[in-house]
């Protein structure tokens, strides 16, 4: 990436040669570009939210900048970008969104998400350490930005104005207006779950902003816990891609006897995760991680994973994760251990399963969702 300072060397997370997406696009060039050409003090407290790979606090790492995001593979990436240019150990301060922000920014710099909700809890937990003279810059794809971006912005922090676009880039440039009166900050969001889904009907959830279907039980999840396995004799389970944890919840509730991993790249999915788990008083054990798919879970561990993989890396459509997942299942599974995942007809998951595990059963379907069953022989 060619930045004011000079060109860096940068990588998503993980790295995999294969993988033609970039760990950067053209609004963190037209942000930085922005900065420089502003000449804009980054001598204070700097604060970078939602950024991407890492790629806004790695070209900014000789003024110390803090980075606070949702993404474990973020974090990773940053590590791993920062240590390829070279940047001095320590040089960035990394947050997740479940921590405490700063309690003062002089210069805050927001990479707009893909979820409206995480952008106003984000906001909101942000708003108080500003102050008059704080430079508040935006930044996304013209796709990205819509009215109700920037209402956020002028509801939460101030005044807003939006920039020319620049290579389908575009930049929100808001004068902060401490005086303002925010509203209270609605997230995390609870509701109780419909009946008729088995042992989760009527439970809370527990969903922290930016976390899959905040408000209502979606219908792939729904159709899902109709078709669980019954497990009796599982011992180790994995909700891998735990979201808000409905899932291991209800196989938790249907066997007290099972221990449930809960695992997410979000922390706010696997916070959300421990707060439904606690609010429903299930008596087994549990374990909650943040974390790359089932890194670090030892080979052979495991008799039941149960997945519904994502199929979007922020704007782009890829398997990468999903394949990820599979794999990673497989080596965490005892002989004879199950995968049990849910995804929309026509990704075609029953194709990867049988590479992976050469077998692949089709346990329910309807018009657009199937149910899987790989076993680890």
């Amino acid at each position: 990436m060619t930045t004011p300072w000079g060109e860096l060397e940068l990588a998503r997370f993980p790295q995999d040669p294969r993988d033609r997406l970039r760990a950067w696009d053209a609004s963190d060039e037209y942000l930085l570009g922005h900065l420089d050409e502003q000449g804009t003090d980054l001598s204070g407290t700097v604060v970078v939210v939602g950024d991407r790979w890492g790629a806004l606090v790695t070209a900014l790492a000789a003024h110390r900048p803090v980075q606070i995001t949702d993404s474990f593979l973020t974090q990773e990436a940053t590590r791993a970008n920062l240590a390829r240019c070279g940047a001095e150990p320590g040089a960035v301060r990394l947050l997740t969104t479940q921590d405490p922000p700063p309690g003062r920014i002089d210069v805050l710099l927001v990479r707009v998400p893909k979820s409206l909700a995480l952008l106003e809890d984000q906001l909101l937990r942000l708003a108080p350490a500003l102050h008059e003279g704080t430079v508040v810059v935006g930044t996304g794809m013209v796709k990205e930005i819509h009215t109700s971006t920037l209402a956020l912005f002028e509801r939460i922090l101030g005044s807003p104005r939006t920039s020319l676009a620049r290579r389908k880039a575009r930049l929100i440039l808001c004068t902060p207006d401490p005086s303002l009166e925010r509203p209270a900050n609605p997230w995390p969001h609870t509701y109780t779950l419909p009946g008729g889904i088995g042992a989760t009907s009527g439970r809370t959830v527990v969903n922290h902003a930016g976390v899959f279907c905040a408000d209502r039980l979606d219908i792939g999840t729904r159709f899902f816990l109709g078709h669980l396995p019954e497990a009796d004799d599982a011992r180790r389970v994995v909700d891998l891609g735990c979201g808000n944890g409905v899932v291991g919840t209800a196989l938790a509730l249907a066997n007290p006897g099972a221990e449930v991993l809960f695992t997410d790249e979000s922390f706010q999915a696997v916070a959300s995760a421990e707060d439904t788990y606690k609010a429903n008083g299930v008596p087994g054990q549990a374990e909650f991680r943040v974390g790359d798919a089932l890194a670090g879970v030892p080979a052979g561990s495991v008799d039941l994973v149960l997945n519904n993989p994502p199929f979007h890396s922020h704007q782009a459509t890829t398997d990468e994760t999903a394949w990820r997942m599979f794999t990673g299942a497989r080596r965490a599974l005892r002989p004879g251990g199950e995968l049990w995942v849910i995804g929309n007809r026509h990704l075609g998951y029953h194709v990867k399963l049988r590479r992976l595990f050469g077998n692949s059963r089709l346990v329910a379907s309807d018009p657009k969702f199937v149910v899987l069953r790989a076993v680890k022989r």
